[in-house]
C-alpha cells in the first residue's frame, strides 16, 4: 500500500540530510576556501612589493656606487625571505652586477601549489637615486618561489576541510540521534516482536504497529510482515525443496572445484615452462653480450689495422716535398681519416661506459690550458664559417685540478665542435669557473637552437634533434651521448637550454678537487711594470673578445682605458679587415701596439707591433704584453733545450718489427728509419723466434694478431728463453677494448701502444725501453 509522498519516512530523512549537510558543510567550506585563495594571492603580491620597496633604495645606492660586496650582502639578505629563490642586480647595460640564488624546496604537494599560483614569479623594479632621477642604474630583480605562499594556503585549506569534516561529524551525530528516535527505535521494537515468533507456529503471531507510525513506511512494513507470517507454512515446503536443490548444487560445486584444481595445475605447469624459457632467454642475452664484446674487439682490430696504414702513409707523404694542391688534398684525407678514428673511439668509449668498464684517471691537470688548447684546435673551423670563437675563463680559475684530463678534453671538444657545426653566424663562447668544489663549463652559441622535443633526444646515442639536422649538418649523434655518459661517470651533471633560432647553452658541472700544488694566478714580478704602463683597449662595443681581454687585464691589476685617454699605454686593437694592419696601430706613439687577430690572416710583427691570436690564450697575452713593453723572456731557448734533451735520448738500435700487414710494415719501418734505427721484419711470431736465434736485437715491436703464431704466444716463448728475459717487447695492436693491455702484460710484454700509432708515441715508447749503452772498455 503506497502512502502520500510527504508522509514517507525516506522523504523526511532525505530532506533533513540535504538541508543540514549541504548547507552547513559543502557551501561554507567552498566559499571560505575560495575567498582565502584570492586573499592569499593578493597578500603574496603585496608582501613581495613591500620587500622590493624596502630594498629599492639601498640597491640603487649600491648600483650607483658599484659596490659588489654590499650588493652581495643585500642579495643574501633578500634570500633570507623564505619565498626568494633568486635575487640579482642588473646594471643599465643588461649585465648582472651581483646575483644570489638558492634552490626551490621540493614536496609531494608542490604540483598543487604550482597549479594554483604558478611555479615562480619574477618582480623587477628600476633603480634610481633621488639626486639623479633620469640616470638609469639598472634593475633589482627578484624571483619568487610561490610554493611558500601556496603551502600556507594549502595548510589553511586543509584546516578548513578538517574543521568542516568535524562539523559534519557533529551534524551526523545529531542526525543519528534523530534517526534513532524517528526510525531505529521503532524498528527495534518490530525486530524484538519478530524474534519472538516460533518456527513451529508462526501463523499464530501478529506484530503490533508502533505508535505514530501507522501512516509511514514502518506501519506498512509491519502490515506486510504480518501477511508474510501467514504464508510461512507454504514457504517451509518451498524451503525443503530448496534444500534438495542445494544438495544437487553441492555435488555440482565439488565437480567444479575439481575442474578448477585441474586447470590450476595445468597453469602451474605452463608457468614452470615459462620460467625455463626466461632462464634460457637470460643465458642467450649473456651470450649475446659476450658476442657483442668480441665483435667490438674484432671490429676495432679490423678497422684500426688498415686505418693505421692509411694514416701512416698519408703522414709519410706529407713529410715529403709537395706542391700546395697535393698537400691540401693529402691533409684533407688525413683529417678525414682522423675523424673516422675519432668516430671509432666514440663508439668504443660508449660501449665501455655502458659495460661499466671505463676507467677514469685521477691526476693533476690544468683546466685552463686544456680549454685553451681545445679552442685553438677549433679556431680554424670557426674562422672558415666567420664565427667568433671566444674563451672567457674566470681569472681566478684554479691552475690545477685532480681528474681525468683525457675525458674532460673529450667533453670540451665535443661541445665546442657541435656549437660551431650548428652555428652559421654570431658567436661561440666558452666559459669556465670554479665555486665550492664544483668546476663549471659553459658553451654557448647563437646557432639554430633546438625544440623541446629535440632536447629530449640529443643525449641518446645515434640521435640528433630532428631528421632535418642530420640531413643538413651530418654527424652520428654520438658526441653528446658520450658527453652525458662521461659526465655521469665523473659524478657530474650536464644540462642544456635552447630555443629554436636563438642558440643553445650547454652547462657541465663536475666535482673536481683542486690540486694542492695549484699555482697562483697573480701577474709575475717581472711584468709588474705593466701595471704602471697600462693598456689602451680599442675594441667595438660589445665585442666578446674585448670583454674577455679586459677581464683578464683587470684581474692582473693592469689599468684599462680608451686610446684617447691613455696615449702612452700599450694599444690592443682588433684586426677586422683581413691581413691589413689597423690604421690606429700604425700611428700609435705609446709603448707599442698589439693587433688582436681573430681571422688568422695577420702575420706582420715588428718591435712595436705584435699579433695576438684569438681566441684568447692567457699565456700568449702575457708574453705579447711583455714583448711590447721590452720585458719578454726567450722561452724558445728553454723549449729548444728540452727538445734537444729529448732527441738525445734516442740512439740507433737494431729493432725487430713483427707485423703481418705489409702496409703497416712500410709505415712503421719508415718512421723507425727516420729515427735512425735499423729495422728487420718478421711476418709472424714463428719467424720472429727464428730471427732472434740468428742475431741479437735491442728491441722487439710485436703485433698481437697474426697468422701461424700470434704475438701473445711468441712473447711467452721469448720469456721462456733465459737469453731473452730482459729483451724489451712492445706490443703494437689495434685492439683497444678493456683488458687488452692486461693481456699484453700477462704475456710478458713490457709496453703497449695502439694503432694507428703516431710518431711521437712510438718514439716515446722506444725511448722508455732503450737498453743502456754498454760500458766503455
Amino acid at each position: 500500500m503506497m502512502k502520500g509522498f510527504r508522509k514517507r519516512l525516506s522523504y523526511r530523512l532525505t530532506r533533513d540530510t540535504v538541508l543540514v549537510a549541504m548547507a552547513l558543510g559543502l557551501v561554507l567550506n567552498v566559499v571560505q576556501i575560495t575567498l582565502d585563495f584570492f586573499s592569499a594571492r593578493d597578500s603574496m603580491e603585496e608582501e613581495i612589493q613591500a620587500l622590493l620597496s624596502i630594498s629599492l633604495s639601498p640597491a640603487s645606492q649600491i648600483a650607483y656606487n658599484i659596490d659588489v660586496r654590499l650588493a652581495e650582502e643585500l642579495l643574501d639578505g633578500l634570500l633570507r625571505h623564505p619565498a626568494t629563490i633568486d635575487a640579482r642586480i642588473i646594471d643599465s647595460e643588461g649585465q648582472t652586477m651581483a646575483a644570489a640564488s638558492q634552490s626551490s624546496p621540493d614536496s609531494a604537494y608542490r604540483w598543487i601549489s604550482d597549479l594554483l599560483f604558478g611555479s615562480s614569479r619574477v618582480f623587477s623594479q628600476p633603480l634610481k637615486v633621488p639626486q639623479l632621477q633620469n640616470l638609469p642604474l639598472g634593475h633589482l630583480t627578484l624571483t619568487i618561489d610561490t610554493y611558500h605562499y601556496g603551502l600556507q594556503f594549502l595548510q589553511r585549506s586543509s584546516y578548513t576541510l578538517v574543521s568542516g569534516l568535524l562539523k559534519s561529524l557533529v551534524l551526523s551525530a545529531a542526525l543519528l540521534g534523530i534517526f534513532y528516535f524517528v526510525l531505529t527505535r521503532p524498528m527495534l521494537n518490530v525486530i524484538n516482536s519478530l524474534s519472538q515468533v516460533r518456527p513451529s507456529s508462526p501463523e499464530k503471531v501478529r506484530l503490533p504497529v508502533p505508535a505514530n507510525h501507522r501512516e509511514d513506511e514502518i506501519g506498512t512494513m509491519v502490515g506486510i510482515i504480518n501477511q508474510h507470517l501467514e504464508t510461512i507454512d507454504s514457504s517451509l515446503a518451498q524451503m525443503r525443496l530448496a534444500e534438495s536443490a542445494m544438495k544437487n548444487y553441492s555435488s555440482q560445486l565439488e565437480q567444479e572445484v575439481e575442474d578448477r584444481t585441474r586447470e590450476i595445475s595445468e597453469k602451474n605447469t605452463a608457468l614452470q615452462r615459462g620460467n625455463r624459457a626466461l632462464v634460457r632467454a637470460k643465458e642467450d642475452a649473456v651470450r649475446r653480450a659476450r658476442s657483442r664484446a668480441n665483435f667490438l674487439a674484432s671490429m676495432s682490430h679490423e678497422i684500426r689495422t688498415p686505418l693505421n696504414g692509411v694514416l701512416g702513409m698519408l703522414g709519410l707523404a706529407l713529410e715529403g716535398e709537395l706542391d700546395p694542391g697535393q698537400r691540401g688534398r693529402l691533409e684533407i684525407a688525413l683529417n678525414a681519416g682522423e675523424s673516422l678514428l675519432g668516430l671509432l673511439n666514440d663508439i668504443l668509449d660508449i660501449s665501455k661506459v655502458e659495460a661499466g668498464k671505463l676507467n677514469l684517471e685521477n691526476i693533476p691537470f690544468s683546466s685552463r690550458s686544456l680549454i685553451e688548447e681545445c679552442a685553438t684546435l677549433h679556431a680554424q673551423q670557426a674562422r672558415r664559417k666567420h664565427i667568433d670563437l671566444v674563451t672567457n675563463l674566470a681569472p681566478d680559475l684554479p691552475e690545477t685540478f685532480l681528474g681525468d684530463p683525457t675525458r674532460v678534453r673529450q667533453i670540451v671538444n665535443n661541445l665546442v665542435s657541435n656549437a660551431i657545426k650548428f652555428t652559421e653566424q654570431g658567436t661561440v663562447s666558452i666559459e669556465a669557473s670554479h665555486n665550492e668544489g664544483i668546476f663549471r663549463l659553459d658553451v654557448t652559441d647563437t646557432g639554430i637552437g633546438m625544440s623541446d622535443e629535440g632536447m629530449q633526444r640529443i643525449f641518446s646515442p645515434f640521435s640528433q634533434a630532428d631528421a632535418d639536422t642530420t640531413r643538413l649538418y651530418g654527424g652520428t649523434g654520438l658526441g653528446l651521448a658520450l658527453c652525458r655518459q662521461l659526465v655521469e661517470r665523473m659524478h657530474g651533471q650536464i644540462s642544456v637550454e635552447s630555443h629554436e633560432g636563438q642558440g643553445t647553452h650547454f652547462t657541465v658541472t663536475l666535482p673536481l678537487p683542486i690540486h694542492e700544488d695549484s699555482g697562483s694566478t697573480k701577474l709575475p714580478d717581472i711584468a709588474a711594470d705593466l701595471q704602471t704602463i697600462g693598456v689602451a683597449l680599442a675594441f667595438p662595443n660589445g665585442n666578446p673578445h674585448g670583454d674577455a681581454i679586459r677581464r683578464q687585464l683587470l684581474a692582473w691589476n693592469i689599468p684599462v682605458s680608451l686610446p684617447e685617454d691613455a696615449p702612452d699605454a700599450i694599444l690592443i686593437t682588433l684586426a677586422e679587415n683581413g691581413p691589413a694592419i689597423p690604421e690606429l696601430a700604425n700611428h700609435w706613439r705609446g709603448h707599442g701596439s698589439i693587433i688582436a687577430d681573430a681571422t688568422g690572416t695577420v702575420s706582420n710583427e715588428t718591435s712595436r707591433c705584435q699579433v695576438l691570436s684569438l681566441p684568447l690564450n692567457r699565456n700568449n697575452l702575457y708574453q705579447t704584453l711583455c714583448r711590447v713593453a721590452g720585458l719578454a723572456h726567450e722561452p724558445g731557448k728553454e723549449k729548444n733545450a728540452r727538445v734537444g734533451e729529448a732527441e738525445a735520448l734516442s740512439r740507433p738500435m737494431n729493432i725487430l718489427l713483427v707485423e703481418d700487414n705489409q702496409v703497416n710494415q712500410l709505415v712503421a719501418s719508415s718512421m723507425l728509419k727516420k729515427m735512425g734505427h735499423t729495422v728487420y721484419h718478421a711476418e709472424n711470431g714463428q719467424r720472429a723466434l727464428e730471427a732472434l736465434e740468428h742475431q741479437p736485437f735491442d728491441l722487439v715491436l710485436m703485433d698481437c694478431q697474426m697468422p701461424v703464431m700470434d704475438g701473445y704466444e711468441a712473447t711467452r716463448k721469448i720469456r721462456q728463453n733465459p737469453e731473452w728475459q730482459n729483451l724489451p717487447v712492445i706490443a703494437m695492436t689495434a685492439n683497444v677494448m678493456q683488458g687488452d693491455r692486461e693481456d699484453c702484460m700477462a704475456a710478458g710484454m713490457n709496453d703497449y701502444i695502439t694503432k694507428p700509432y703516431k710518431r711521437d708515441e712510438l718514439k716515446s715508447a722506444i725511448n722508455r725501453w732503450m737498453p743502456p749503452l754498454p760500458p766503455e772498455s
